[in-house]
């Protein structure tokens, strides 16, 4: 399995336009040793030709032309784009089909909350059946049953339901419903490989961490420090918690949930701009360090 990470960044991306915290600041400056990064988004393919997408970042242009793979240029018009999967409704995660209009239709796979926001509050599908047939959809069900998308056969994903929370423009914000979020589990049925997706991740329960044991590689929310992290940046009032998303710091916190997790590779992903983990020199990310924890970047590239 071939795992392509385009974008490690929270929504906004990593300087954040408007922000000027000391990471942005400081990554503007060039005062702090850290990478600039775009939105999450990463791609999969089991033979390195032919990809799915999870998630479609805002900057998925920029990241189609960082990885070349995904424009093979085979013919006048091309891509190795096979599919995508959307696991949340999220702007930061879903806007960039917006950017791939031209090649639609796509086959787009989601649950059946993403679909309702996508064709009611934001909807996305609705515009884009103005391009060539527009998207796909293809539901993805919630009862532990592995798919497989065409392009990608050697590939079987199983979807988690997480607890999260709706975007603000979902006609159920504020009522979760299981679909509202995923993880994914995904087995390569040739190399064995396993890994396990979820960059947004509010709780981790027993059957949660169930799959969590059996991935190699755990790609897994790395958006706040710690739960009050917008609030002392004085950058915004929401809890991590809030938001669904589980601060690395702390008890309960997504160090001590992957310690519980030994012999595994350990990626934190979609980071937001006010982590202090950006700074490669920073105490918090020397403690990530010592408990055997990676942060993403944007091209990074891992083979299972």
């Amino acid at each position: 399995m071939h795992i392509q990470i385009l974008g490690s960044a929270a929504g906004g991306g990593f300087p954040q336009w408007n922000c000027n915290c000391r990471n942005c600041r400081g990554v503007r400056d060039g005062s702090l040793r850290a990478q600039p990064r775009t939105q999450s988004s990463i791609a999969l393919s089991d033979n390195g030709k032919d990809w799915i997408l999870c998630n479609a970042s805002p900057d998925i242009r920029a990241q189609i032309e960082s990885f070349p793979a995904l424009q093979p240029a085979r013919k006048p018009r091309d891509t190795a784009i096979g599919g995508v999967i959307l696991i949340d409704s999220q702007i930061d995660h879903c806007t960039g089909l917006l950017t791939l209009r031209e090649g639609c239709p796509h086959q787009v796979w989601c649950t059946e909350m993403v679909h309702q926001d996508l064709t009611s509050g934001f909807p996305l599908f609705n515009m884009l059946d103005h391009w060539n047939g527009g998207l796909q959809h293809n539901l993805i069900e919630l009862d532990g049953v592995p798919f497989s998308i065409p392009a990608c056969p050697d590939l079987q994903i199983t979807a988690i339901a997480l607890r999260s929370s709706a975007p603000p423009y979902s006609p159920h914000r504020g009522n979760p419903h299981p679909g509202d979020n995923i993880g994914l589990f995904v087995e390569d049925l040739r190399t064995g490989g396993t890994l396990f997706y979820a960059p947004g991740l509010g709780q981790v329960d027993d059957q949660l961490l169930g799959w969590m044991r059996r991935a190699d590689c755990l790609l897994v929310d790395g958006t706040l420090w710690s739960d009050d992290e917008m609030r002392q940046c004085e950058v915004g009032d929401k809890l991590g918690s809030e938001m669904g998303h589980l601060p690395q710091s702390g008890p309960g916190g997504m160090i001590e949930v992957l310690d519980g997790l030994p012999g595994k590779q350990k990626i934190l992903i979609h980071i937001n701009n006010t982590n202090p983990i950006l700074d490669v020199d920073s105490p918090e990310r020397a403690e990530l360090c010592a408990h055997g924890i990676d942060v993403a970047w944007d091209g990074l590239s891992i083979t299972l």
